[in-house]
Order: C-alpha cells, then sequence, then structure tokens
C-alpha cells in the first residue's frame, strides 16, 4: 500500500494511503446547523440531550422529550444524522460524541458544549464521528483548547479548519460498517467483563457481611441483642456503640489566621480517601503552629472515615499505615483511634464495608439531592459486632486472604478492559487514517463473525 506524506500544518495526521485525499472538516460539512425544515411548532416533542446522557463510547439517551416552547433557549439544535462532538474538557478528552442514529423526534436539543457537524454529500456521517473520536485527533484538539484551565474549550474555529484523511465515499461507508461491528463486539466484551466486576464486588461484600457479622464457623450460635441495628450477634460477641471503644477525632477546620512561627504540614482533604484507597498523588499543605498540627496528626492503625460525600462512601473506613509522616486531616475527615485492647483497627475498617456498616450510614446520613454527610455523634452511636480481640485477629487474616483473591482476579479483568479499550482505539486511529484499510471481504467477514478482526 502506497502511502504519501502529508503537509506540515497537518500534524496530528501521518502519513495516508496515495488514492485517499485531505480536507478540512468545512469543507465536507457544516458546523453548528440550524434546522433543516420548519421550525417545530410550540406543542411539538423535541428531544432533550444533556451532557450526561452522551456516553464516551458513542451512545446517545434520546428517551427524554418535551414540548419546543418548554425547551430553554440556547441549546445546540441536532437531528438525525448530524455528528456531536464534546468541545469543553474533560468531556473531550474522554471521547464524548456520537453519530446521531436515531431520534423518535424531528429535532434535538442538547448541551452547549457540544459542537455539532452535519455530514454534506463527500463524507459519510458515520465515517466522520469515528474520524473525529479518533484518540489521537483528541489529543491534538487537546493541545488546541482555548481558555482558563478547567474551562477550556475546542474553539469552532479548530474543528473547522483542521484536516481530516478522507478516502473514496464507498470506502468510507466500508470503513463505518466494519468500525460499526468491531466496536461493537468490543463493547459488548467490556460490558460483559464489567458484569464480572459487579458479581465479584457483590461476592466481596457477601464474604465481609458474613465474616463481621456471624463470624467465620459454620455453625454459629445466635442470641438477641435488643437493638434494632443488628438483632442477633453470635454467642460471646457484644454489641457495643462505636464510642464507647474508640476516641473519634475531628480534624483541622481550614481558613483560619495563625500567628507567630509556622510549620509548614501535609494534610488530607475528602478527595484523598477513596473507595477501598487512599489517593496520595495531590496532597495540600498547610502552614500552623505546631502545637495545633499536633492534635490533628494522624497516627498508624487510625481508621479514615469520611463525613460527606456520595451516600455510598459515606463513613466507609480506610486504615491509615502511616503512608505520610506527620499527615495531618481536614475537618471533614473523622480519624477514628481504637482502644486497641478492645477493638483491632482492620476489623472496624471491615465493619464499615460490609453492607451492615453501609445500611447504617445510609439510613442515619443527612441527604440532598446527590450528597450526603454524617457527624461524630453518628459515627459515635455505631453499633459494633464486637467479637474477642482473639477472635477479631481470625476474622481479619480471614478477610485478608478472601478479599486478596477476590482483587486479584478484580486486577485482571480490569486489566482486560484496559487492553480492549486501548484495542478500540488504536482501531479506529487506523481505519480512519488509512494504515488498514477495509475490503468489502473484511466487511462481509466481520458481519459473519461478529467478532473484532
Amino acid at each position: 500500500m502506497k502511502m504519501s506524506a502529508v503537509a506540515p500544518n497537518d500534524v496530528w495526521l501521518d502519513k495516508m494511503p496515495s488514492d485517499w485525499r485531505r480536507s478540512r472538516i468545512r469543507n465536507v460539512a457544516t458546523l453548528s446547523p440550524g434546522n433543516s425544515a420548519t421550525v417545530p411548532t410550540s406543542d411539538e416533542l423535541c428531544t432533550l440531550v444533556p451532557m450526561e446522557l452522551l456516553s464516551d463510547d458513542g451512545a446517545i439517551d434520546v428517551t427524554n422529550q418535551q414540548p419546543f416552547e418548554d425547551v430553554s433557549s440556547g441549546l445546540t439544535l441536532f437531528e438525525e444524522g448530524d455528528v456531536l462532538f464534546a468541545k469543553i474538557t474533560p468531556c473531550m478528552e474522554n471521547g464524548k460524541g456520537a453519530f446521531v442514529r436515531n431520534l423518535p423526534t424531528r429535532y434535538a436539543f442538547g448541551s452547549t458544549e457540544f459542537h455539532v457537524l452535519r455530514p454534506s454529500k463527500k463524507i459519510d456521517g458515520k465515517f466522520l464521528y469515528f474520524a473525529t473520536f479518533n484518540p489521537i485527533f483528541r489529543a491534538y484538539a487537546a493541545d488546541n483548547m482555548v481558555g482558563a484551565a478547567g474551562h477550556k474549550r475546542v474553539s469552532s474555529r479548530f474543528v473547522k479548519d483542521t484536516c481530516l484523511f478522507l478516502p473514496s465515499l464507498a470506502e468510507q461507508q466500508r470503513i463505518a460498517a466494519y468500525l460499526d461491528v468491531s466496536c461493537a463486539a468490543i463493547d459488548a466484551a467490556v460490558t460483559a467483563k464489567r458484569r464480572q466486576l459487579e458479581t465479584l464486588d457483590a461476592f466481596n461484600k457477601s464474604i465481609i457481611q458474613r465474616a463481621v457479622t456471624r463470624g467465620i464457623s459454620a455453625h454459629v450460635e445466635l442470641e438477641s441483642t435488643g437493638n434494632a441495628w443488628m438483632e442477633q450477634i453470635p454467642r460471646g460477641w457484644k454489641l457495643v456503640c462505636l464510642k464507647r471503644i474508640a476516641e473519634i477525632r475531628g480534624g483541622l477546620t481550614l481558613g483560619k489566621q495563625y500567628e507567630g512561627t509556622l510549620v509548614e504540614r501535609p494534610y488530607l482533604r475528602v478527595g484523598n480517601v477513596q473507595d477501598g484507597h487512599l489517593e496520595l498523588a495531590d496532597v495540600s499543605v498547610i502552614e500552623l503552629p505546631a502545637s495545633v498540627a499536633a492534635g490533628v496528626e494522624l497516627r498508624p492503625d487510625d481508621v479514615l472515615m469520611t463525613e460527606g460525600g456520595d451516600l455510598d462512601k459515606l463513613g466507609r473506613g480506610h486504615l491509615w499505615h502511616g503512608e505520610i509522616p506527620g499527615c495531618l486531616h481536614q475537618n471533614h475527615i473523622f480519624a477514628v483511634r481504637c482502644f486497641l485492647h478492645k477493638l483491632k483497627p482492620m476489623f472496624l475498617a471491615y465493619v464499615t464495608a460490609a453492607q451492615y456498616g453501609r445500611d447504617y450510614f445510609e439510613a442515619t446520613g443527612k441527604k440532598t439531592t446527590n450528597l450526603a454527610n454524617t457527624n461524630a455523634t453518628k459515627v459515635g452511636q455505631f453499633p459494633i459486632p464486637l467479637p474477642p480481640l482473639t477472635e477479631q485477629e481470625i476474622i481479619c487474616a480471614h478477610l485478608n486472604e478472601k478479599t486478596a483473591e477476590v482483587n486479584r482476579i478484580v486486577a485482571n479483568i480490569e486489566s482486560q478492559i484496559d487492553t480492549l479499550t486501548a484495542y478500540r482505539k488504536s482501531l479506529i486511529h487506523e481505519c480512519v487514517t488509512g494504515q488498514r484499510r477495509i475490503s468489502e471481504a473484511d466487511v462481509q467477514q466481520i458481519y459473519v463473525t461478529r467478532k473484532p478482526l
């Protein structure tokens, strides 16, 4: 296959097949088109697509409809056959965009952060979508974004003036058909693997739930507690409020002004305490008196519990191992310091991760539309199923082993998902730039096998 060089200004493109041509997007598609027919009447239903209903794999949720008179002015018009391209960071880099295959209404209105491209007769709409999804194109677009950090956008001028490689219309259609089926097969495989992860997560939770509420013996004799949160526990266990067996320490209140000699110390924010792990790549620092720092300094074996955030993460404990010496914590993170002669920190972390712990904090947390929060009183009242110390150690060792097995399987599946995702991106890039030529036989074969070649 003979390849020809490209012009120096087409820096995102490599060589192209000699029988393809270069074209600026504006020469083959209209940016921000208007109505192709009559303006909708006031009672005509129109489809609404905010950014969250556009996925990063080309899918659109078109189930939301409203009469035209109720559609907010200024939204971005599009129709069936158009191509959507998210222009704002990070949606653009994440690949948000779509070819609008089917609409239940004549017109649709989407986020103001969409660029809309209406293909001319010179370009196949699905090919145009794949060309603009191409991760190399997206990386080039990211390098040319304009605006302030956090609000950068791909300009209309960039979209119109950037070049694409164009084969003949027939070859565009072959490429689009091939990628349609290939990407669908890859997406189905990824979906299946994500279902496996969900199954493993449920299995992991069931193991933890059973161990921290019933122990690990096959046959357990239960006794009543008289407590609504946990009506029965194994004989020989106790049900004790957390405040009786641990100290619940508040954190650092930000924004205070200090005088005198100050020291610089790192501190954890809520964003550093994630579901099941700590995110320590970006840790903030603060200057404050050493005496104040001493009161909010974390110690190894503290159990970190978030005061607010997503409902399913509320109150979930993560064990601090002293990853950052001298680290502090802000007041939206509780540091629970167990009385070690009564409660093992790792056992507490497992209890907060169990469904029992999730049910308690979800029921007692104060909920808003998207977030929730708890307080020190609710944390202190959390009823802990408390086996003897030796049994706590046995349970923790058992759970460490079982969850490690699950985590190894999870890591393997996540690696497979990453491989499939990377293959999908590279396949699109190769096809829309001519590095991989698609024949009619390729299309026929993939329709028969329904697998990516």
